[in-house]
């Protein structure tokens, strides 16, 4: 039986990247296009009746950007489509604003066509990391004006395990599961099961979510 083909939809307001885009998605066995928009009005629009299961979400675009898009798609009722916000500069407050609304990560527009595509089958899978070294740079960058959050709790980590804080940690140094696993002598699998328990018990979308919340939170070892 055939696996089904992931459905990405593609969202610029320049219609030359639209297209490079669609290309170079299309071209690929296991993905396909399924709709495109010019900016992210119109993107919420055709996504309201276009299943989509990611969605490339440029961040500057007008009437409305892909900030505001990125919140408004994911405040929708059910699963909803995954979003990997795509811009020009590597220290973009926008891209960061996109990740706090939603995203899953941010790719630069101008890196190698096979991060992107690895990109969308890795949020697709669901154990999302897009953690170049563009996202350490960015959230380096705006975490000095981050407000510090739960500055009145006595331990925001009481919750979690040594272990667990131990892997929120490297989670938010941008290392991936094999990565960690090689640090902490433990096998892949149990790291992504750590990883999991970090996420529900934090209340955390995915992996990206519990960066910005380690830095918003000042744990140590991250800032």
């Amino acid at each position: 039986m055939t696996e089904r083909r992931i459905k990405v939809f593609v969202v610029d307001d320049q219609e030359l990247v639209r297209i490079g885009t669609t290309m170079v998605v299309g071209s690929q066995p296991d993905l396909e296009v399924v709709g495109e928009a010019a900016d992210g009005a119109e993107a919420l629009s055709r996504l309201a009746v276009t299943a989509a299961d990611v969605v490339l979400m440029d961040v500057r675009m007008p009437r409305m950007d892909g900030v505001e898009a990125t919140g408004r798609l994911l405040a929708r009722p059910g699963a909803g489509p995954k979003v990997i916000v795509l811009t020009t500069f590597d220290l973009d407050e926008y891209a960061f604003a996109a990740l706090r609304a939603g995203a899953s990560g941010f790719l630069l527009k101008d890196g190698p066509a096979d991060e992107l595509l690895g990109a969308i089958r890795t949020v697709h899978r669901g154990d999302a990391v897009i953690a170049p070294s563009t996202t350490r740079r960015l959230l380096d960058h705006v975490a000095p004006d981050l407000p510090v959050k739960g500055a009145a709790e006595r331990d925001p980590l009481g919750g979690l395990t040594e272990r667990e804080r131990e892997v929120l940690v490297l989670v938010a140094q941008g290392k991936s599961n094999a990565e960690i696993a090689g640090t902490l002598f433990l096998a892949e699998g149990t790291v992504k099961t750590h990883v999991s328990r970090v996420l529900a018990k934090l209340s955390l979308r995915d992996r990206v979510q519990a960066v910005i919340w380690a830095y918003e939170h000042r744990v140590n070892g991250v800032i």
